[in-house]
Order: C-alpha cells, then sequence, then structure tokens
C-alpha cells in the first residue's frame, strides 16, 4: 500500500476543496491514486448531498448576468441554509457561474437548465451536488429567468445580494441617460414590489376578484351603508384605482422624486434625450420567498455539530 503523505492530501485538497480527513481516507482507499481519489470524493460527496437535501435552503443570493450587448439578461436565485454560507466566496462564485449559464440557457424551466452542461461532462445538476459535498450544507438552485429587448436596453439591479431585478427598456436611444432610467427604476421595482407592468397585464379575474373583495368590506363599513348604488360603486372603483396605482409598475409613485410616476419619470428622460421610451418588462426576486427558514441560530448549529 502507498505511503500517504502530506504533500498528497494537500494537493488533493486543492483539487477537491474537499476537508484534509476526508482527503486522506479517499487516498487510502485508492492506494494513494489521486485520480481515483478524486472519484471516491465525488461518490461519496453525492452521498452526503442527499442526505442534506432534506435539509431547508432558504438563505441565498440572487444574481445577474447581463450579454456584452445589453440587450439581454439572466437573474438565478441559489440558495444556502445559512447566511454565513451565503457569503461564503466559493458559494457567491458558483452563483455566478450558474447566472452565466442562465443567461445562454435554451431550458423553459429549472429542471431542463439543471441539466444543462455546466462544463465539459457534467451537468449544472452535477456540479451543484459538488459544492454541497465541499461547502458543507445544503444549496439549491431555485429558479432563473431571462429578459430581452432588442431594441433597446436590459438593467439588471442587486440589492444586497438578497433581491435580484431585471428591467427591459425599449428606447431608440442607448446612451447613459437611458441605462440610468433603467437602472433607476430597476431599484423602484426592488424597493416598492410591484406584481404587474402596467394595467394591460392584469385579469379580469383578479379585478372581479378584488372588486367582490371591495364589496364585503363595503357592507361592513357603516359610513357607507345607506350610500346610493351608484355612489358606491363609484367609491368602490376609485378604490380598486388606487389599489392598481400601487401593484402596477408604471402607474407607482416614483420613489425618487414623488411629483413623478413611473411612467412620467420614463416619458420625462425621454424627451430630454430625444427618444421614445417604454418599459416592456420586469422581473424581480427575492431570496428565500415562500420558503420556509430555520429556526435555529449558528452556535445552536455549532455547538450541535460539536457533539456530533
Amino acid at each position: 500500500m502507498a505511503a500517504i503523505t502530506a504533500a498528497m492530501v494537500k494537493e488533493l485538497r486543492e483539487i477537491t476543496g474537499s476537508g484534509m480527513m476526508d482527503c486522506k481516507k479517499a487516498l487510502g482507499a485508492t492506494d494513494g491514486d489521486m485520480d481515483k481519489a478524486v472519484e471516491w470524493l465525488r461518490e461519496n460527496g453525492f452521498m452526503k448531498a442527499a442526505k442534506k437535501a432534506e435539509r431547508i435552503a432558504a438563505e441565498g443570493v440572487c444574481v445577474a448576468a447581463v450579454a456584452a450587448d445589453g440587450k439581454s439578461a439572466a437573474v438565478v436565485e441559489v440558495n444556502s441554509e445559512t447566511d454565513f454560507v451565503a457569503k461564503n466566496e466559493k458559494f457567491t462564485t458558483f452563483a455566478s457561474e450558474v447566472a452565466a449559464k442562465a443567461l445562454t440557457t435554451s431550458a423553459a424551466d429549472i429542471d431542463a437548465f439543471l441539466e444543462e452542461e455546466f462544463e465539459a461532462g457534467k451537468s449544472i445538476k452535477a456540479a451543484l451536488t459538488e459544492q454541497i459535498a465541499v461547502i458543507g450544507e445544503n444549496m439549491n438552485i431555485r429558479r432563473f429567468a431571462k429578459l430581452a429587448e432588442a431594441d433597446g436596453l436590459v438593467e439588471s439591479y442587486i440589492h444586497g445580494s438578497r433581491i435580484g431585478v431585471l428591467v427591459a427598456l425599449k428606447t431608440s436611444v442607448v446612451n447613459d441617460a437611458a441605462k440610468e432610467a433603467a437602472r433607476n427604476v430597476a431599484m423602484q421595482i426592488a424597493a416598492m414590489r410591484p406584481t404587474y407592468l402596467n394595467r394591460d397585464e392584469v385579469s379580469k379575474e383578479y379585478l372581479d376578484h378584488e372588486m367582490e373583495i371591495l364589496k364585503a368590506q363595503a357592507a361592513n363599513d357603516p359610513k357607507l351603508s345607506g350610500k346610493p348604488a351608484n355612489v358606491l360603486e363609484n367609491i368602490l372603483k376609485g378604490q380598486l384605482n388606487k389599489e392598481l396605482k400601487e401593484i402596477c409598475l408604471v402607474d407607482q409613485v416614483y420613489v425618487k422624486d414623488s411629483s413623478f410616476t413611473v411612467q412620467s419619470y420614463i416619458d420625462s428622460v425621454a424627451k430630454e434625450i430625444g427618444a421614445t421610451m417604454a418599459l416592456t418588462g420586469f422581473v424581480r426576486f427575492e431570496t428565500g420567498e415562500g420558503l420556509e427558514k430555520r429556526s435555529e441560530n449558528f452556535a445552536d448549529e455549532v455547538a450541535a455539530q460539536m457533539g456530533n
């Protein structure tokens, strides 16, 4: 049996990023064969990852990648179990690599995306599994989205690594002022959480549902009881209109200057640079939306692991 030296363990650690004891075990199990040791770690890494997959990954980052021509972009959400790992350089580097892959993907959904090639002979899913083994806790590539605007630009904005926004702006003039306008709108989206781009996107079913709720609220409001039907209808339409101004991006009050709506802000920039402009789409991801988060704190987790 070949002697396992510290230099061999060090080399295997540098190749795989795995722990020292795991590397020593791998070399011992493969009689010092470096290539076989890498495979041994991969095989054992898959087994560990399967167990870790039971844990909830609700922390993490949103990362964006923008094409060189500025006409398309992608955003991904990559989750971890803890905020501590979400700040790890290996984790953030991997998330950035995933975003770059999303920019060029032809996949229609996350399952198809995970099966695409990460590097020669390795799928994105396999690369994720390896990262789980190396980093030591569950990770998940939860979702991705792409946005394109052939007749303008797509701007990205990441707020504190947890909120990722893409916004598409159709514009006849692409310059620094147009890019700044798109970025300002992206910041608006991050802060104000619009649901729709404009009222054309709001379904009749949604409007009918909201109106039924408003009617039910009115029936229980003493101030509205006894109002003539036509007066009450106008009041409820006004309430619905107010709600639409909050959930439709172009109708929102522009946060950097409340004298504008988002639409009138874009119109003012267009006039200033002599362009025609229109917002054509947006994406907003927030890390962990809708996911259950672990309640135990980091100190408790470390103590639990040291007790194992």
